[in-house]
């Protein structure tokens, strides 16, 4: 016969304000499956702390608020029962709360305690409170015949006898009720063995599972990856940054996945994301539990099947081969299950060459959302200082495209597309700044905003690579032209009037000043202990390798601006050097960081000559040219300077202004001689 499905009342707002509100874990199952000696030999382990976990029995808390104990609460009637259990869960929450500590609850959400009268139905007895108070629920996956013999065997407590067949009703029916209830509620739900080591684990997951948690190991991971390709030789100034599914691929692995695990039912994943968690932290978090349910070989079966039916597509594969050739490094950064993703690349044969940052299951501890990616773009660029080009298909992937310096909407076949990105994109594009490129996939097909192909533009992969190589050296190109403290140094630096020692003075003063606020962000500081005014020790900064900088006053017309950088790196070598070869081995040895001063730079020759001077003697240095003006033609595509980025990323540029006038001075306009009053002997 059909069963009537209970009746639940919707949740109350919570008591506590949702900043505030403390970790509390609902272990749920049938009644006899072994909640409560679960508990009590959790408590009783050696694996928590008193500090930071507490377990309590919900019908022991029962008996201690109601009058006349739990003998009394069953005597009364439901709505009075109803009212108690209410009372129970806040004060569990408010215990909580002040205590700090994560509580673990053993918990009842349904009885069904008779399987012989056709006129009964399962009791409900889920409160609003339960919906306020819960955080996580996990539920108990007990095998029906150990819940049977569970019950026979209880000398605590009679329980009549059911069997197995009705034990397993109960546990469909009280968890699917459970699932859709959290999922309405916004509370964690997963299913679990009964093993004390696995609810254990569950445990320490949700109580290191935050979202700014999340965050710093994501970014932990991020950083790790960088210095793996940096370790690989591939270049650190750019950074190819793809989505997954639909983008990278046609598919959708979360979806293979689950149509795998589940054949003709709905797609869980759908399920988590359409209900009021939305595409939240708490959803992907959601999804990583639904992922950790199922034991690792089924997991792991599921995968490699997943990955035996996609394929990354051919036009991605060409350009990510060709990224690889070029030391480009590449990194799939993805809502998906990463040991998937890994495979994919495995099969494709660009494990190497491309890293992958991405979820899966809780114990792999990490969540991507949009906004994670989107971070991660930001930390490429301000941490790692890389040119960022980012490859997505979805509205998720927007806020990532919106941060990259280069952003490449993909476009796939009409029928499997993101239906709500063309209003989202059409809205990013005219109101947020979103400049972009299109990648339509297959040729032929209809792009996105097809009436405004102006605002995204169609891609062009055959110099995608040379521009972005480009895009990167140009950010290693720092100057201050339209700064007012530029402004006002460069005024006594332009002055005719300005000779001999007040002009070198002006030259040392635009030296320090470049030194202290762009040449870090090339070379980084690093921290120093000083002694404190007051006594004791304090911190202070420096520009890292101070000691292993080289300051290179290229004669004579450095030497004045050389001297005011020397001021900001005391502890570095000064070198005079007219000629590259007067730059010695001696000189490069055990050196970081080379810092070639010029007062001006022209066509850049001179500047390319020590370049390869220093190259023949360490190919690997970091080199800044710090001048006081650099012509824009030796920056551009062609010019010396302009080359000598692209080929070289270990070379910056950092100037005080950078400047369109081609003229080259002679005599009283040429710096050297202003600076030392010679301009009567040109």
């Amino acid at each position: 016969m059909d069963v009537p499905t209970p009746t639940f009342s919707t949740p109350a707002p919570p008591a506590i304000s949702p900043a505030c509100k403390p970790t509390v874990i609902g272990v749920y199952g049938v009644s006899g499956c072994g909640k409560s000696h679960l508990l009590n030999h959790l408590e009783n382990s050696d694996h928590f702390g008193e500090d930071d976990v507490t377990f309590i029995e919900g019908s022991a808390i029962l008996s201690s608020l109601v009058p006349g104990g739990l003998p009394a609460f069953k005597l009364l009637p439901d709505p009075a029962k109803h009212e108690w259990r209410e009372k129970a869960i806040t004060h569990i929450q408010d215990e909580c709360a002040k205590s700090g500590k994560t509580g673990v609850v053993a918990g009842h959400f349904m009885f069904w305690e008779t399987e012989t009268d056709d006129e009964s139905a399962p009791s409900g007895v889920w409160t609003q409170g339960d919906a306020s108070v819960f955080t996580h629920i996990i539920y108990l996956d007990v095998p029906p015949p150990l819940v049977v013999e569970r019950r026979a065997q209880d000398a605590q407590r009679r329980r009549p006898a059911l069997s197995e067949a009705h034990i397993q009703r109960w546990q469909v029916r009280e968890c699917e009720e459970l699932r859709r209830v959290c999922l309405q509620n916004k509370i964690i739900f997963t299913t679990a063995a009964p093993q004390a080591d696995a609810i254990e684990s569950f445990i320490r997951v949700i109580q290191h599972s935050s979202e700014a948690s999340n965050i710093s190991r994501v970014q932990g991971r991020l950083d790790e990856v960088v210095a793996e390709f940096a370790c690989d030789g591939m270049r650190r100034d750019a950074m190819l940054v793809f989505d997954g599914d639909k983008t990278l691929i046609a598919g959708d692995t979360g979806k293979l996945f689950w149509e795998l695990a589940f054949p003709g039912d709905d797609d869980p994943l759908t399920e988590v994301f359409s209900s009021p968690l939305g595409y939240t932290y708490t959803a992907f978090l959601q999804a990583a539990f639904l992922y950790s349910a199922l034991d690792p070989a089924t997991f792991d079966q599921y995968c490699e099947e997943v990955v035996s039916l996609v394929s990354i597509r051919p036009e991605m594969l060409l350009l990510l081969r060709e990224a690889a050739e070029r030391r480009v490094p590449a990194l799939v950064v993805t809502c998906g299950v990463c040991v998937i993703w890994e495979k994919i690349l495995l099969k494709a044969g660009l494990a190497e060459t491309v890293k992958v940052i991405a979820g899966g299951r809780v114990q792999d501890e990490l969540v991507v959302t949009a906004q994670t990616k989107c971070q991660l773009v930001k930390r490429l660029q301000t941490v790692h200082r890389c040119c960022v080009v980012a490859f997505g298909d979805s509205t998720l992937d927007l806020p990532m495209l919106k941060a990259a310096g280069r952003a490449v909407v993909v476009v796939g076949e009409e029928t499997t597309r993101s239906r709500s990105m063309e209003a989202a994109l059409m809205d990013a594009v005219v109101n947020e700044g979103l400049k972009a490129e299109q990648w339509v996939f297959p040729d032929g097909a209809l792009p996105r905003l097809a009436h405004h192909l102006e605002m995204l533009p169609v891609f062009r992969s055959s110099s995608f690579l040379d521009s972005t190589i480009r895009l990167a050296s140009r950010q290693r190109v720092l100057h201050t032209t339209h700064e007012y403290a530029a402004k006002l140094l460069m005024t006594s630096m332009r002055n005719a009037q300005v000779c001999g020692l007040a002009l070198q003075q002006a030259h040392a003063d635009a030296g320090w000043h470049l030194a202290t606020t762009l040449l870090p962000k090339l070379v980084d500081l690093e921290e120093a202990a000083l002694p404190h005014v007051q006594g004791g020790q304090t911190t202070g900064y420096r520009i890292r390798g101070e000691e292993k900088t080289v300051v290179v006053a290229l004669m004579r017309g450095g030497e004045p601006m050389a001297r005011g950088v020397w001021r900001a790196v005391p502890g570095a070598m000064f070198v005079h050097a007219k000629k590259p070869e007067e730059l010695t081995p001696d000189h490069l040895a055990d050196r970081e960081t080379v810092l070639l001063v010029d007062s001006v730079v022209n066509s850049g020759k001179s500047v390319k000559e020590f370049v390869q001077r220093i190259r023949s003697n360490n190919p690997s240095i970091r080199i800044v040219v710090v001048t006081g003006v650099v012509q824009s033609g030796a920056l551009e595509s062609g010019g010396v300077l302009g080359e000598i980025l692209v080929e070289d990323e270990n070379v910056g540029v950092v100037a005080l202004r950078v400047s369109e006038n081609k003229y080259t001075g002679k005599g009283g306009s040429d710096t050297g001689n202003r600076l030392f009053n010679s301009t009567h002997l040109d």
